[in-house]
This record gives structure tokens, sequence and C-alpha cells, in this order.
């Protein structure tokens, strides 16, 4: 009998040895562009809106500690999915975020899938996420192709904007902002005349520029981020398109591109974010700490991230656990509220539904401090810019 206590007891400190160090804390993840392209769009200002939540949380739950792991996935799928793997089969992470880059965060999708873990997506953009690429186990935070599509192309097909060419990156995200924001256009009685597509984060937009300008499309419609976004903008004042009557439209475009670009160079655009530092009192309460850690005002993805890593805390507090069917379960029925959003839900399909904003960039003498950058045009409510889940062509919700 004293043997086989012995032989137990040696199995159990065999297995606590092994045992993934957060076996009992809980570990997040937070995997992204930290060096390329998306830099500025997420990158380590992400990593810092993650570790807000956590403080803001307490740093603590279920009575153990919060730690954050973070990785630069450099835009690519393989590497990205190395990392993942990596990470909950031997890192002992629970939860994967952020995730910028389509074909990334697509594929560490079905990673998690597999694993039985949970993602939350915040900087990549396609609605296939939380589409026809859903997972039980996915969630869609801050915004997708769908929403960008139904704020800004609806807003410019509605003032006049009503013939467009796309210049699109030529990857997953590309596709889809470009393939949406046409069914808006179209539904809106528009047209679309062409596209072109470019490959990711290229540094000569000459030839796809031209493009666009002999189509004569009212409105040119960027469908790309990040620095592509932002040369593709200058580029085309060299060109002198919108001096010549076209508009451009940057349909995924944050704070953090405006910055890069400028106001002289950005006045006048129009784009769709789900959060400005200037909204609110808790918008800038938020923001200004984020500017003091950071020396910047937080982006839609930066506070998104914040939002999402937040929301996973509370469902883990909720559920009393973290397995991840007990708090998927909770992340679905607890509201969202935070510095993020007031009126944040989430539906079955993992979509994280809250309002976003139609802007316009402001003139430089319209501007009263560092980072005043929008004119809030309208506010598009969250139920008119994402499809319910039974209509988003997600499989396991139909």
């Amino acid at each position: 009998m004293k043997a086989v206590f012995l032989s137990v007891a040696a199995g159990i400190c065999s297995l606590a040895i092994v045992a993934p160090a957060s076996a009992q804390g809980v570990k997040i993840g937070i995997l992204n562009d930290q060096s390329g392209v998306y830099a500025d769009y997420g990158g380590k200002s992400s990593i810092e809106a993650a570790r807000m939540a956590v403080e803001e949380f307490g740093g603590e739950v279920l009575g153990h500690k919060i730690e954050i792991v973070t990785a630069d996935h450099q835009n690519k799928p393989d590497l990205a999915v190395n990392i993942a793997r990596r990470w909950y089969d031997t890192e002992g992470v629970d939860m994967i975020t952020e995730l910028t880059t389509s074909s990334v965060a697509l594929a560490v999708q079905e990673v998690t899938k597999e694993k039985k873990k949970i993602d939350i997506v915040v900087g990549a953009a396609s609605s296939a996420i939380t589409g026809a690429s859903c997972s039980p186990y996915g969630f869609h935070w801050a915004f997708d192709t769908h929403a960008l599509a139904v704020g800004t192309g609806g807003a410019l097909v509605k003032a006049g904007g009503d013939t467009w060419f796309f210049l699109t990156a030529d990857y997953a995200f590309g596709h889809a902002l470009e393939k949406d924001t046409g069914d808006v256009v179209k539904a809106n009685g528009g047209k679309v005349l062409g596209a072109v597509r470019h490959p990711l984060n290229t540094s000569d937009y000459s030839s796809f520029l031209l493009q666009a300008q002999s189509s004569k499309a009212k409105v040119i419609g960027l469908a790309n981020a990040g620095a592509d976004t932002i040369n593709s903008v200058k580029q085309a004042a060299e060109f002198g398109i919108v001096a010549g009557g076209q508009k451009i439209a940057g349909l995924l475009l944050t704070a953090s591109e405006v910055h890069g670009l400028g106001l002289k160079a950005a006045q006048g655009l129009v784009l769709t974010e789900s959060f400005y530092w200037d909204l609110n009192d808790k918008t800038r309460k938020f923001s200004e700490e984020f500017y003091k850690r950071t020396g910047r005002m937080p982006s839609m993805i930066q506070a998104g991230t914040y939002s999402a890593t937040l929301s996973y805390l509370k469902a883990v507090k909720a559920a009393g656990t973290k397995d991840s069917d007990a708090v998927v379960k909770k992340l679905k029925e607890l509201p969202v509220n935070d510095s993020f959003t007031s009126n944040g839900k989430v539906l079955a399909n993992g979509r994280m539904v809250s309002d976003l904003y139609l802007f316009e960039v402001k003139k430089p003498e319209e501007s009263k401090r560092d980072w005043d950058y929008y004119k809030l045009i309208s506010t598009i409510p969250g139920d008119t810019a994402y499809p319910t889940a039974a209509n988003s062509g997600c499989p396991f919700t139909k």
C-alpha cells in the first residue's frame, strides 16, 4: 500500500513538473505585426493597451496572476500558426488576441478551434472571421470589412460618389473589403468600374493609381491599411488625383495613419472607426492615460485590444474557471461596457457589435491640439453596421 502511495505521489509530482506554468493563472498572448507595414496600426501600442486592461481588472483572476506574452508574426500565417501552437501546447497560453492581418487571423483561428482555445481578433478586418470561417471559439472585436463598407461606402454613395474604382491589397483582407464595399455601393445604386490589386507593403503605387485615375471613377476606394494606405494617399497627391476631382476613400483608416499622413495630406478624407479618443469622458480618460504611456492616442485597434482583453477576463471571472467552453458562454452573455464602448453585445457567431462613427478628417486650421483630427459626421448603430448571426454566413449559427 505504501509503495502504491509513493508511486501515485511521484506521478503527481511528475505532472506538476511538466504542466504549463500558467495551469492555474491566466496567460494571454498578443500576436500581431510589431515591425512591418502594420506596426503603427496596432503594434507594440496594442500590447500596452492589453496591459492597461489587466491593470484595470486588478492583475489577478480567480486568485491567480494574469500574464501577457507577445510575439511578432511578421504578417506570415505559417509563422503565426507555429507561434500559436507553441503557446497553446507548451507555454500554457489560454487566449490569443489582436491578430493583425486577415490571413494570419484566419489561420490562427483554425488552430484555436482545433485546440479548443479562445481567440479574439481585433486588428484583422475580414468579415469571414465570424462569417464563413467562423469558429465556436473565435471572436471578432472593434470592426470588420462589412461594417466599414456600410459606414464609408454607404455614406459616399449617398453623397453623390456613385462610381467607384478600388485599389486593393492582394490578400484576404483587401479582397473582403473590396467585395463588401462594392456590394454596398451597388445596393445603394452606385457602380463599380473596376479594381487593381497591389502586393502587401509595396513601395510604388504609380501604375495602380494611374489605372484608378484613368477609370474616371468619382471615388477611388483604398482597400488596404497601415503604411499601404499612407503611401497610397501620398502618391495620389503627387498625381493630382484629388485636385483633378476624384475623391479618395480610406476604407480602413485609423487615427494612427492620419497621424502618419499629417492633416495637410489627410484633410477631407472620410473614414469609419469604432473608437475615437475624443468621443466622451470615458474615451478621453482612457486615451490620456494611454498617451502618457505611449506618446500617442489609441486607434480603434489598440482600444479594441484593451476591450477584448478586459472582456475575456470578466468572462473568466463570471465563469469561475478558464475552461474555454464556459468562458465562451459568458463572453456571449455579458454586455461590453468599458472605455471602448458602452453598448456592446456579442452575437452567437462571436461578432462583438457596437456602434461605429463616420468621421471627416479636419483641415489643419480646424485642429486645436495634437491628435485633434476628426469631425463626427454621424453615428452608425451596430445593428445597422453588422449582419445578424443568422445572416452572417457562419455555419454553426444557421
